[in-house]
């Protein structure tokens, strides 16, 4: 695993697990089962929101295969690079017909400066969310996740997870999205580090591991 500096953010979430130990007694049967989960973070930018693109509905081991032969083909991953590949070539380097189109739609966003990666980390959620669910391809999912990993934003609760979703319905007698997210309520403004706690609990109980990439 490559070596995480330890921001600003994560420093507040570990410094957090204590409190959302004493809020909430789920937390603490996670740590006595698993321990204490990974807090994993990404760079901000161009590489990790495309990454995200191809992680939707697909398993990271085959997210992970498929942006690695991208990459191998393109040479470096760059708005530019995507523009000037064919969809044929693309798709001939296992990016989907569908997910090609998501990935050129960002970067004619990035190039006609009418998305600007830069700027989001000093604008809410709310307005990040706006701006990226804007891009064809990406959804409230892919803005979430971007959010919580790159951005490291402290009270983000990606809903549209599917992991997520599966590690509530283990935990708590609840079943719909509406009940999800009126039970994280309790954990504010910690949402982020809950996230990484069920996260941390799904992977482990499936004996799976964080994937870096």
């Amino acid at each position: 695993m490559p070596f995480q500096p330890l921001t600003q953010t994560i420093l507040n979430l570990i410094k957090s697990i204590p409190y959302l130990l004493k809020k909430d007694k789920v937390f603490q049967q996670i740590v006595d089962l698993y321990g204490t989960p990974t807090i994993s973070t990404r760079p901000q930018g161009f590489e990790s929101l495309c990454k995200l693109i191809i992680e939707q509905q697909v398993s990271l081991a085959s997210a992970k295969a498929c942006y690695l032969k991208m990459e191998s083909f393109l040479g470096e991953v760059t708005p530019q690079n995507i523009i000037n590949t064919s969809n044929e070539e693309l798709r001939n380097n296992a990016v989907s017909k569908q997910k090609t189109i998501y990935l050129k739609e960002l970067s004619k966003a990035i190039i006609n400066k009418t998305l600007d990666l830069e700027s989001l980390s000093q604008k809410s959620e709310e307005e990040i969310k706006l701006e990226l669910t804007a891009i064809k391809g990406i959804g409230n999912w892919t803005a979430e996740v971007y959010i919580l990993f790159c951005l490291q934003k402290e009270d983000v609760f990606p809903i549209g997870d599917i992991a997520l979703q599966n590690t509530l319905k283990e935990l708590f007698p609840i079943s719909t999205k509406d009940e999800m997210m009126i039970l994280s309520e309790n954990w504010k403004p910690n949402r982020s580090l809950a996230t990484y706690f069920f996260w941390h609990y799904y992977l482990k109980k499936r004996n799976r591991e964080h994937l870096i990439y």
